[in-house]
């Protein structure tokens, strides 16, 4: 097992990217906290998980509020005794232009794809540093690298996650903190977050996508799973690109 008695937190685990990591790293070992700020989803997948005689326990989590952040951390290293991998996963998409995005809806997709993941990398260290060793993997999106007409917002914070990661990384390796900060790019998936398109819409996605069909959440959660392990000792600061060879066009 990969990760065999590792203690996860994983935000956003209700469905998606979140789910399908938390169901991997269960299989591969891990103790997994599953958070999600919908608590019905939440404890449904830790239930799940908890059948498979792994290690779980669900904790609401709103990434947006630093208290939060805090009150989990704490239950955490009072159940477990520690932190070794935490997944920023959580996220959410609006799609606009500059011109007809509101502020209202710029500040609450930044809020939940970036604050969440500077509360969570920031309280993630100060949980994970006390042992010296750690990984943190943040959810950003191709879309972090590359940009669309009408994807203002999520263009602004996925790329904020890419830079703040590497930044994070650098403080870590400088601090001697002995923890591995990376960002993951996904390319387009089936997921829940794209269960809007018509079928149309997801013939032109599709057709963007050299490799010839979408990803599935679990093409990402195994790049997860291989930042979170001692397999990948060696990287920090770096992007993990998942997208059935999109940008490489």
């Amino acid at each position: 097992m990969r990760l065999k008695d590792k203690v996860t937190v994983i935000t956003g685990a209700g469905k998606g990217i979140g789910k399908e990591t938390a169901f991997l790293f269960a299989k591969e070992g891990a103790h997994v906290i599953v958070t999600d700020f919908d608590a019905s989803i939440g404890e449904s997948v830790c239930e799940e998980i908890s059948q498979t005689c792994a290690t779980t326990a669900f904790v609401p989590l709103d990434v947006r509020y630093e208290e939060e952040w805090i009150q989990m951390c704490q239950f955490v290293i009072a159940r477990f005794g520690r932190m070794d991998i935490l997944v920023n996963n959580a996220g959410i998409a609006m799609q606009d232009t500059i011109e007809d995005c509101s502020y209202e809806q710029w500040r609450k997709v930044h809020e939940v794809n970036l604050d969440g993941v500077f509360l969570g990398t920031k309280h993630g260290i100060r949980t994970m540093k006390r042992n010296r060793q750690g990984s943190i993997i943040n959810l950003s999106s191709i879309e972090g690298n590359i940009a669309e007409p009408h994807l203002v917002a999520y263009n602004s914070s996925k790329g904020g996650v890419r830079l703040l990661t590497k930044s994070a990384a650098l403080h870590c390796a400088k601090s001697g903190y002995g923890i591995r900060v990376n960002s993951v790019h996904p390319g387009y998936l089936h997921t829940p977050m794209h269960d809007h398109f018509s079928q149309k819409q997801l013939k032109e996605i599709t057709d963007r996508h050299p490799i010839g069909y979408l990803g599935q959440a679990i093409d990402v959660a195994y790049g997860i799973l291989y930042l979170a392990t001692e397999e990948s000792r060696f990287v920090t600061g770096s992007e993990l690109v998942i997208d059935g060879g999109y940008t490489a066009q």
